[in-house]
């Protein structure tokens, strides 16, 4: 579409290039900006340009407009704003989806963006009357209509307005009266509550009482006769009558027409299918409530606003109730319209719409413009962060038939393509333990065993109180969060269980259980130390990739096969991931390009492979629904620019982040719906009501109101106190209209972790020993230890338990604990004043054992452990003792007496007692770090370097030199 100068108005140079609003108003058919401090208030007499730009996480802009024609503007009016929102989206290079808005009969697409509500005012500008401010309060009667956004319409301050089904709200100088029709819902209820708020803070500055009336008390109480009284008294609602708003055109029969000559030309076909619309011409699908008007890449502006005229004149059949008219340019077509039709291709060619972006822009700049936005680039691409604690205790079962067997922390890591299991990782939250329970199925896993899974995670679920997050989780595609909580894992071929064993007995199937000593092929892949994995594939030269590393071993042979497109990190994490497959073995390094004989031919000789990482399903921008689901149909709803107060505490709603999905469920739903939770999460994957191409073994995460973890909340401003709130939703809502917000809520102490035994496990309050601490090294910010006094703790907490750890991660370097606000750097800039407060604030304040928080390899300079007070004061004197009293909590305290202290404020060893072979072995180390506990002198002889010289080499060479030494 060529776009002239002519064409675009002023009005909308620089508009659309940062999210948010912008509105403009049709005055003498051109439009004017609309004032931020009026947004949201449309007169009746007029008509209005609204912009909703969203800025996507691909880093576009993507662009909505809608006109909102007020019921008493003009017929010119209403078409100026049409024709201006065709000129906008010229403006934005042609992709932006357009919305006629009638009053009273908005989408709630648009109604989301001013919530609660929309009050249109009497007045205008063009139709010569204006709105006159009314001195004194009026009585005034509204209906609310809307469950999930609301739909507010004065009506007639008369007793034959209310009726059973609808909710009113009366609006009185002192005094805002809901009253609740017998037949609305609780939700619909507690939305119009949102209404009420608005208007108490609007028009009575949030000075007014508020009350609510049930219909059918009579007069129970004192504010129903004072709701009554304003009617004349109470007497029987009349019946609901239906009128022209209430008619629905559900049955009306879906219709293509043609636009040719400013005329709709019926298309005739059996079906409706994409092959049908031509890029040359304008198009109008007639539904009935929505009428689409398409518009092909190759039309002209002038075409496109002849089409947009033909569908207004369309919509205004006297037979007809108010239908919406929604705009879309080709290669940018809604869900809604795509889905109307039999067949439609997965993929679109848009290079034509983004080479007419380029235009635009170009032609903006020669008038000045900044199209900075327009042309905005994408990102790079980010590491997904778990948002979830990694300090927790980590429990892992193999499912065997019916039953499950608890694993050994050691084995954790290793997981079985044939196989199912089911872990639990509890972890400290904001003010609670935090539960997350999930099962992992492996591509070959048998159903019988996946079904086994799930009825075992429901039964620990429901022992919990419904407390913990659950996840469903497939092989190959695990999320972040499970990536980060196991921090390594490898996927062998085959399996261990029953249920896998018999199958591949009964089916005559060869067992390719991962054998030690035989051929086998793993491809490493992960983003650090703390998410990284090993999965076996075919030992054939078609299964390398020129972006990863691979680890091949036959019998004793070894080799490691680094891709051209590796980095470091990936070699690095090759390396950390061979010392948990073949620990102490030497390998055979390879580079692509210069492999040996020996290692093709353990592969079956040369062949093609490809070079490309493989894809991940990436996060998208998310979409919440709300849900019903009956009979084995689901019904969804999309909630736009949601927040929380639309989780309604009755229903489930479904967050749709295409990588993964979330079902939240509400604490008022019934106890079936909520054992159906994954079957609903199922049958949305199934659907796919987006269209987006999901895939059916995306991870389910299953969220239970008052529990919601944080890699949920984090797409909300969540509000803890809402979400511990109790009763229903209009209840909630209530407490919070009257009291002026949500209640201040006392924090619960956090829940002891609980184990759940199943063959092989035991239950108990206190963490089986076998469990790991999570390494520091993973989590600068809080790390959990057990046992031993509070001091003792905040010092092995650096150190690991053997079997829970990646053995190749190096311990960090431990200095004697300060306070945080002690640096490196700070002699000059903080005094030890400041250290004593902050010990005296954690005198005052001690934590539990399982809460210490330590800061990481915090470094104290010289000038402040050796400074002394020029003159001795009492002050003074108690600063020393409680600086003394400091040092000896955090590491005087337990060291054992004959133990030598050295400079890095560690117990010492000599090395023959820190020997794996050692006669008379040291206790009580920490057995991955052995070398930690060498003196300075005697690290330097043995390593022939100081230890900082040592931390500072890759990992794997650290483990080198510590094999050689027998510390390793």
């Amino acid at each position: 579409m060529a776009v002239s100068m002519r064409d675009l108005d002023s009005a909308f140079q620089g508009a659309g290039q940062k999210a948010g609003l912008e509105i403009w108003r049709i005055e003498n058919f051109r439009p004017v900006p609309v004032p931020k401090s009026s947004y949201g208030k449309f007169l009746m007499g007029d008509s209005y340009v609204i912009l909703k730009t969203t800025a996507l996480k691909s880093g576009a802009l993507r662009h909505d407009i809608h006109y909102w024609l007020g019921k008493d503007t003009s017929q010119d009016e209403a078409g100026a704003a049409a024709i201006k929102t065709v000129e906008l989206d010229a403006a934005l290079g042609g992709r932006a989806v357009q919305y006629r808005e009638i009053q009273g009969h908005e989408t709630e697409k648009f109604l989301s963006y001013f919530k609660p509500c929309i009050i249109p005012q009497e007045g205008g500008i063009a139709s010569g009357f204006k709105h006159a401010e009314a001195e004194e309060h009026q009585t005034r009667l509204f209906v609310c209509k809307g469950k999930h956004v609301v739909h507010v319409k004065e009506v007639p301050f008369a007793r034959s307005s209310l009726n059973h089904d609808d909710i009113f709200i009366l609006d009185t100088k002192s005094k805002i009266f809901q009253f609740n029709g017998s037949n609305s819902s609780i939700q619909e209820r507690a939305k119009a509550l949102e209404v009420v708020q608005y208007i108490k803070d609007t028009y009575h500055d949030g000075k007014c009482e508020v009350a609510a009336i049930e219909d059918g008390k009579l007069m129970a109480d004192a504010e129903t006769g004072e709701f009554w009284g304003f009617f004349g008294g109470f007497a029987p609602l009349p019946r609901k009558t239906t009128t022209d708003e209430d008619k629905t055109v559900d049955s009306h029969p879906t219709k293509l027409f043609s636009v040719e000559k400013d005329q709709a030309q019926p298309v005739e076909a059996d079906s409706l299918t994409r092959e049908l619309l031509d890029t040359n011409k304008c198009y109008i699908l007639d539904c009935g409530l929505e009428v689409f008007v398409w518009m092909g890449r190759n039309t002209s502006l002038d075409e496109r606003k002849s089409a947009s005229g033909v569908a207004e004149e369309l919509v205004r059949g006297a037979e007809r109730p108010k239908s919406h008219i929604i705009r879309v340019i080709e290669g940018f077509e809604t869900v809604m319209f795509r889905s109307k039709f039999e067949s439609w291709p997965q993929t679109t060619d848009v290079t034509v719409s983004e080479d007419g972006r380029g235009k635009v822009a170009a032609l903006l700049r020669r008038q000045g413009v900044n199209v900075k936005g327009l042309l905005k680039a994408a990102p790079a691409k980010e590491e997904p962060q778990p948002y979830i604690d990694v300090t927790g205790n980590l429990q892992v079962w193999r499912v065997d038939g019916q039953e499950k067997v608890l694993l050994q922390a050691s084995d954790h890591s290793k997981l079985y393509s044939g196989d199912c299991y089911i872990f639990q990782y509890s972890y400290p939250g904001e003010d609670k333990e935090e539960y997350l329970i999930g099962t992992w199925f492996g591509k070959k896993s048998v159903e019988e065993e996946r079904a086994s899974a799930i009825s075992l995670v429901s039964m620990m679920v429901e022992s919990l109180k419904f407390v913990p997050a659950q996840a469903r989780i497939y092989e190959g595609n695990e999320p972040i969060q499970f990536s980060t909580i196991f921090q390594s894992f490898i996927v062998f071929k085959g399996g261990l269980s029953t249920g896998y064993k018999n199958y591949i007995a009964e089916n005559e199937l060869p067992d390719e259980t991962y054998q030690e000593d035989g051929l086998a092929l793993f491809r490493v892949q992960g983003s650090g130390p703390d998410n990284m994995q090993a999965i076996q594939v075919e030992p054939v030269a078609s299964s390398l990739n020129s972006s990863y590393c691979y680890i091949l071993q036959n019998d004793s042979s070894v080799f490691t096969w680094s891709g051209n497109l590796t980095t470091s990190d990936d070699q690095e994490l090759m390396e950390r991931q061979l010392d948990l497959i073949k620990p102490n073995v030497q390998s055979k390094t390879q580079k692509e390009g210069s492999e040996s004989e020996q290692f093709w031919n353990l592969l079956g000789g040369k062949s093609e492979y490809p070079s490309q990482k493989i894809v991940r399903e990436a996060e998208s921008d998310p979409h919440l629904f709300s849900c019903i689901f009956s009979k084995g149909n689901l019904k969804v709803s999309e909630i736009y620019n949601f927040t929380q107060d639309d989780l309604m505490t009755e229903d489930i709603f479904i967050l749709d982040c295409h990588s993964e999905i979330f079902v939240w469920v509400g604490q008022q739903v019934d106890s079936k719906s909520k054992m159906l939770a994954f079957s609903i999460g199922e049958k949305f994957l199934e659907n796919d009501f987006m269209l987006e191409k999901l895939s059916r073994e995306a991870p389910i995460f299953i969220v239970m109101e008052g529990n919601e973890p944080p890699f949920f909340t984090r797409f909300f401003a969540w509000d803890s106190a809402k979400s511990a709130m109790h009763g229903n939703s209009f209840q909630r809502k209530l407490t919070i209209v009257k009291n002026g917000g949500p209640p201040v809520l006392d924090k619960p102490k956090r829940r002891t972790p609980v184990s759940h035994g199943g063959h092989g496990g035991r239950s108990s309050s206190v963490p089986d020993k076998s469990q790991r601490s999570r390494s520091m090294s993973f989590s600068p910010d809080r790390v959990r230890v057990r046992g031993r006094s509070p001091a003792f703790n905040a010092l092995a907490a650096t150190f690991e338990n053997p079997n829970g750890r990646n053995l190749s991660t190096p311990p960090p370097v431990v200095r004697k604990v300060y306070p945080k606000s002690v640096t490196p750097d700070s002699s000059k800039i903080a005094s030890k004043s400041a250290a004593i407060a902050a010990l005296s604030a954690s005198f005052e304040q001690p934590l539990p054992a399982r809460q210490v928080i330590m800061p990481r390899s915090v470094k104290v300079s010289p000038e402040i452990q050796k400074s002394t007070p020029e003159k001795s004061t009492p002050e003074s004197n108690n600063m020393e003792k409680m600086s003394s009293r400091l040092e000896s909590l955090t590491i005087q305290e337990d060291v054992k007496e004959g133990e030598a202290e050295d400079e890095e404020g560690l117990p010492t060893y000599p090395y023959e007692r820190l020997k794996i072979n050692s006669t008379d072995p040291a206790t009580e180390i920490d057995v991955t770090k052995r070398e930690t506990y060498l003196s300075s002198a005697e690290f330097r002889e043995k390593f022939g370097m100081a230890k900082d010289a040592f931390y500072k080499m890759p990992k794997w060479k650290q483990n080198k030199l510590k094999m050689a030494l027998q510390l390793f």
